[in-house]
C-alpha cells in the first residue's frame, strides 16, 4: 500500500485529528494499534508501522488500544476512492453481507471473481473481507461494553457474534482478558430498559441543519418525526419492527437510541443510520476537490459540512420517488402518508407512541394485488407501484451496490416506473454511489444558470459535471442547497409521464 511513513509518523507526533480514521499506527513492541490522537507517548519510529484500516492492523496481530479506542474513530480510510469495488464491498459488509453469506456470494453481487475481490482487499486495505467483517464485530462489541450496561451475552448477540462462547474466546485471544474486564462503568450510558444508545462519530464539519431540513421536507406522518435537534422513525429489519432516535452531540458524533426486540438487528440498524446521515463522508477532502470549480467553490464555502442524505430502505425510496413524479414534494409526502395508513404495519412501543409514531412502511408483499391508484393517483402510476412491489418481492437484492454505477443504473431503469432521473436518485441515496448525478433535474439546471440568465440543458450540465467526478453526488447536494426554490414547494409538472424524471424529489 502507498502510505508514506514519514507523513503518517508526523500525524502521530502532532496528534493531527485530520488523520483520525484515515490511518492507524501499530507498535511492534507492545502489540497495540492506536489512532493518531492517542494521548500515549509516541513510540520510536523503528517500532511503528501504519495501516489504512483497523482490520488490517488486527489481521497483522495487533490489538486495539484501550486509551484512544479505535472503535470510536470516524469510519474513514486512506484507501477511500482508490477502488470502487472495495468501496461497494465495504458498504455491503457493513450491512451484514458476510454475517450470513460468504466471500463468493459477496463477489458475485459485485460482478467480480472471489480471488479478484480478495486481491483488491489485500491491495487497498491490507486485510481480507472476512477480517474486515470480524473487526467490525469486535469493535462494535467493545463499544457496547464500554458505552452501555448491556449484559455480556446481549453484547455478543448485538455485535453479531454467533455465540457467547465465540465472543468470549475472541476477546480473550485479542485482549488477553475476558470482555467483562473492559467495562468502564463510569463511562457507561444506558437508554430505556429495552433500548440501546450508541455514539456514532463523524468527520467534522457536519451540517446538521441541512440534513435535518432535507429529512423534514420528506417526513411521512406516522413513521417519521423530525424536530430541530431530533429525528425519530420506525423501521423494519428482517421482519423485526423497531424505533430509532437520532440526535446531535457536542463532541463530533451523533447519538442513536435503538429500540428493537431482537438485539441481533443492531449492526444492520447502525449501518442504516450511518448511511442515512452519511457519517462516512470526508467533507474536507470532498470540499477541497469540488472547490476547484469556480462555480462550486462559494457553495462549498457556504456549507462546508454538507452531506448526501441516504435512504432507510431501497423499496421505500423507490416507491416515494415514483409517487413524487410530476407533483410537488409536499403532495408526494401526502400520498405516501395515505399509502402508509392504508397498507403499513403497526408498531407497539410506548416511546414510539409518545412521539406519534404508530406505523411502519408497507413491505413489497403487502402491496401485491392492491388497487394502489385508489389512493388518488393515475392508474398507470398505481400499476407501476404494484409491479415494482412484485419485482422487489421476488428479488430483495435489487437495491444493493453493483459492479459499477453504469450497471446499477441499467438494472434500476429496468424496474417498473423507474426512469433515468429516478435511477440516479436511488443510486445516490440508497446505493450510496458518490458519483450518481441526475443531470436532468430541474433544480440542478436552475442552480447553474449563467450570468445571462440562461439555464443549461441536461446534456450541457452532464458535460460540465465531468470535472466533478467522482464526487458528483455531493456537487448535486451543493447545487440543490443553493437553489432558491430548494426549500419551497415546487409547481407540479404537466409534462408527459415519460418526462417525469425531470424534477427535484
Amino acid at each position: 500500500m502507498d502510505m508514506d511513513f514519514e507523513a503518517c509518523r508526523r500525524a502521530f507526533v502532532t496528534r493531527d485529528a485530520r488523520f483520525d480514521g484515515r490511518i492507524f499506527g501499530a507498535v511492534k513492541t507492545t502489540g497495540i494499534y492506536c489512532r493518531p490522537i492517542c494521548p500515549a507517548r509516541t513510540p520510536k519510529p523503528q517500532n511503528m508501522t501504519f495501516y489504512p484500516l483497523a482490520a488490517a492492523a488486527q489481521e497483522a496481530g495487533y490489538r486495539p488500544c484501550l486509551r484512544c479506542r479505535p472503535e470510536a474513530s470516524p469510519d474513514l480510510g486512506a484507501w477511500r476512492g482508490t477502488s470502487n469495488t472495495v468501496t461497494r464491498a465495504l458498504s455491503l459488509i457493513e450491512g451484514g453481507a458476510l454475517d450470513g453469506g460468504d466471500v463468493d456470494a459477496l463477489a458475485a453481487r459485485l460482478g467480480v471473481g472471489e480471488r479478484q475481490l480478495r486481491r483488491l482487499f489485500r491491495q487497498h486495505l491490507g486485510a481480507s473481507p472476512i477480517s474486515v467483517a470480524q473487526t467490525r464485530r469486535v469493535l462494535l462489541a467493545k463499544q457496547l461494553i464500554q458505552e452501555t450496561l448491556l449484559p455480556m451475552g446481549e453484547v455478543a448477540l448485538a455485535s453479531g457474534f454467533g455465540s457467547v462462547r465465540r465472543f468470549n474466546e475472541t476477546f480473550q485471544q485479542l485482549f488477553a482478558r475476558p470482555p467483562g474486564e473492559l467495562r468502564r462503568s463510569r463511562q457507561a450510558e444506558t437508554a430505556a430498559s429495552d433500548g440501546i444508545t450508541v455514539r456514532l462519530p463523524f468527520k467534522a464539519p457536519y451540517d446538521w441543519e441541512a440534513i435535518i431540513r432535507f429529512l423534514a421536507d420528506r417526513a411521512i406522518p406516522g413513521i417519521e418525526r423530525v424536530e430541530p435537534r431530533r429525528y425519530a422513525r420506525t423501521l423494519t429489519i428482517d421482519g423485526q419492527v423497531g424505533l430509532v432516535i437520532v440526535t446531535p452531540r457536542k463532541d463530533g458524533a451523533l447519538s442513536a437510541e435503538v429500540r428493537f426486540p431482537d438485539l441481533r438487528a443492531l449492526p444492520a440498524v447502525i449501518a442504516r443510520i450511518r448511511r442515512v446521515f452519511d457519517l462516512s463522508a470526508d467533507p474536507v477532502l470532498i470540499g477541497a476537490y469540488l472547490s476547484q470549480d469556480p462555480a462550486l467553490a462559494p457553495l462549498v464555502a457556504a456549507r462546508p459540512g454538507l452531506r448526501a442524505p441516504g435512504a432507510w430502505d431501497g423499496f421505500e425510496l423507490a416507491v416515494r420517488a415514483i409517487l413524487g413524479q410530476q407533483i410537488t414534494v409536499t403532495a408526494a409526502r401526502n400520498l405516501a402518508a395515505k399509502l402508509v395508513e392504508a397498507y403499513g404495519g403497526t408498531i407497539e412501543d410506548p416511546t414510539a407512541a409518545a412521539l406519534g409514531l404508530t406505523r411502519v412502511f408497507p413491505s413489497p408483499e403487502r402491496l401485491i394485488g392492491e388497487d394502489i391508484a385508489a389512493l388518488g393517483m393515475p392508474r398507470a402510476r398505481g400499476a407501476a407501484l404494484e409491479a415494482l412491489a412484485r419485482t422487489v418481492a421476488s428479488d430483495p437484492t435489487i437495491f444493493t451496490p453493483r459492479a459499477d454505477l453504469a450497471t446499477a443504473i441499467s438494472a434500476l431503469k429496468a424496474l417498473p416506473g423507474v426512469g433515468e432521473w429516478t435511477a440516479q436518485y436511488i443510486a445516490l441515496r440508497e446505493l450510496r454511489e458518490p458519483d450518481a448525478f441526475p443531470q436532468a433535474d430541474i433544480g440542478l439546471m436552475r442552480a447553474m444558470v449563467d450570468e445571462a440568465g440562461v439555464r443549461p440543458t441536461a446534456d450541457e450540465l452532464f458535460a460540465r459535471s465531468q470535472a466533478w467526478r467522482p464526487w458528483r453526488a455531493y456537487a448535486a447536494q451543493h447545487l440543490w442547497a443553493a437553489d432558491p426554490a430548494f426549500a419551497r414547494p415546487q409547481t407540479a409538472s404537466r409534462k408527459r409521464p415519460e418526462a417525469n424524471d425531470r424534477r427535484t424529489a
